[in-house]
């Protein structure tokens, strides 16, 4: 093994063992698991519905997609689900794409604590229940990359975002704070910041989606930047880095500028 931060990260090939991905049963997480398998990964994938992933294992390549049911939200039920996959295919989780989410509307008018609470479970300590089930081995082993998926919508607060802005802008915070530790112990830390992407999910917007993308888009994005390595990987980059532009102005000019776009102001 290794001295502690002697093994520089790299991003994980399929020959280093399992690739894992949550929130698979549908969006972004299926269609990343289908590309790592034909792309000659084994892939772990997660979700609630099983009966969702029986249909992802049966469309992806025979025997390249296993099927390991579990909430997030559940500790041990994720913990043995990865434990489980890698015993039955006798190698470990070499790449996490933790990707499993929840998004609703909301605002001041129409708080719901409950709906609130719901988006932190999945979002943020769904995200947390994963990584504990599948760091500490990759920090042993000195090899592995996790990636954290959250989204532009984390880069300041946005209107009728307010529990899905803070649960993003918390992952991203979180995967920036996890990067200083696992460089040095040979992990590579992704964050992936997706725009509007065709989902479920975006499916219930209401309001206009600017740069809106194709699902099969979004995972080539997504699977192309984990090989390349870089810490973050975000999508479409016109409207990431307008949003990014956005974190630079003061209070006094953003609140009028957002409030104006999208009719709060």
């Amino acid at each position: 093994m290794n001295s502690p931060g002697s093994s520089r990260p790299r991003p994980a090939k399929p020959a280093d063992g399992l690739a894992w991905v949550t929130g698979a049963s549908s969006g972004i997480g299926r269609q990343v698991a289908l590309d790592l398998a034909r792309a000659g990964w084994t892939v772990v994938v997660t979700a609630r519905r099983a009966e969702e992933l029986a249909k992802l294992a049966a469309e992806g390549p025979a025997g390249k997609i296993i099927a390991a049911p579990a909430d997030v939200t559940d500790a041990q039920a994720i913990d043995a689900a990865v434990h489980t996959a890698q015993t039955e295919a006798g190698r470990p989780i070499a790449l996490a794409l933790l990707n499993a989410g929840t998004y609703m509307t909301d605002s001041a008018e129409r708080f719901d604590l409950a709906a609130f609470s719901a988006q932190v479970n999945v979002n943020l300590i769904g995200t947390a229940n994963a990584l504990a089930a599948v760091m500490p081995a990759m920090i042993a082993r000195q090899s592995g990359q996790i990636a954290i998926v959250s989204s532009v919508a984390g880069y300041r607060g946005l209107p009728r975002a307010i529990a899905y802005s803070a649960t993003k802008a918390a992952l991203i915070a979180m995967s920036e704070s996890l990067k200083f530790d696992l460089d040095h112990a040979g992990v590579m830390m992704n964050v992936v910041n997706p725009g509007f992407v065709k989902t479920p999910l975006t499916d219930r917007n209401d309001f206009p989606m600017p740069f809106l993308m194709s699902v099969e888009d979004a995972s080539q994005r997504v699977v192309q930047g984990l090989a390349r390595g870089g810490f973050e990987v975000c999508f479409p980059r016109r409207f990431a880095y307008i949003l990014k532009t956005m974190r630079l102005l003061p209070y006094a000019l953003y609140f009028p500028l957002v409030g104006r776009t999208t009719g709060k102001r």
